[in-house]
């Protein structure tokens, strides 16, 4: 069992197929998937998509890419739609000074916004980093000195030090197709020195698919792909990489736990 822990289902890259999609992950043996908010505005076909199929949950929040269009978005907003019983995470927010989408305040007030919905919840803050390690470290330190809260460094592609202080704050570290790709020896070196019960896999579809299906649409049945080359990386099975992985999850996303508990 495997569980993809960052997809975006309501892309319109799954429009025609959506359905088929989460077959196809099931039968490559991912239980689960969380569909990740990108805008509050458009929440409500997110969580549609949770509500549609019983494997899949969702989180709520505003992509730093999109800061700009959603200023006024507050922890409490955030805080109230979290209380859906399929939103098991905040986010994703972060910083992303690569594409520089919206002003670089506008990203911290979302960042930080989004922090304190997730330190009052207590579910965990999807984290988006690009070329922003500097920044989103000394966020973590500040914030997690006013009160910590959980989080998870997603996609991870950025720098060791960030991996090293995510981890020291009590974070964990996702692992994408990217881990696959040929160019990508200081990546996997990095995933190799993060502690087992600190790592998860995603895909990020329909973005980033792994080796062999670089380039193609990403969805989740590939993640498969990724935990196989993350075994290998930290030295462990491929049964054994998705116990650690499945079982960080939902300790991570204890309410998507606590709901798959409940349910059986």
């Amino acid at each position: 069992m495997l569980v993809d822990s960052h997809c975006h289902l309501d892309f319109p890259d799954f429009a025609e197929e959506r359905a088929a999609v989460v077959a196809r992950a099931v039968a490559a043996g991912v239980s689960h998937m969380v569909t990740i908010s990108t805008r509050v505005r458009r929440f409500d076909q997110v969580l549609a998509i949770a509500e549609e199929f019983h494997n899949v949950f969702c989180s709520v929040g505003t992509h730093p890419h999109n800061a700009a269009e959603e200023p006024d978005v507050t922890a409490d907003d955030l805080v109230r739609l979290s209380a859906h019983p399929k939103v098991v995470a905040i986010g994703e927010a972060g910083l992303d000074y690569h594409y520089d989408k919206s002003p670089r305040d506008d990203q911290m007030k979302g960042f930080r916004t989004h922090i304190e919905a997730a330190r009052r919840t207590g579910l965990p803050l999807v984290i988006h980093a690009r070329n922003a390690d500097e920044d989103v470290a000394a966020t973590l330190e500040d914030e997690t000195g006013k009160g910590a809260f959980p989080f998870i460094l997603h996609c991870f592609s950025s720098g060791r030090e960030l991996a090293r202080i995510g981890v020291r704050l009590g974070g964990y570290v996702s692992f994408s197709g990217i881990l696959t790709f040929k160019n990508s020896e200081e990546l996997r070196s990095i995933a190799a020195e993060v502690p087992h019960d600190r790592l998860l896999v995603e895909t990020d579809a329909p973005y980033l698919a792994p080796v062999p299906m670089r380039g193609k649409r990403n969805e989740p049945s590939l993640v498969v792909n990724t935990a196989n080359v993350l075994a290998e990386v930290v030295g462990v099975s491929k049964e054994e990489i998705r116990t650690i992985t499945t079982e960080n999850f939902f300790r991570l996303f204890s309410k998507a736990g606590a709901a798959v508990t409940q349910a059986a």
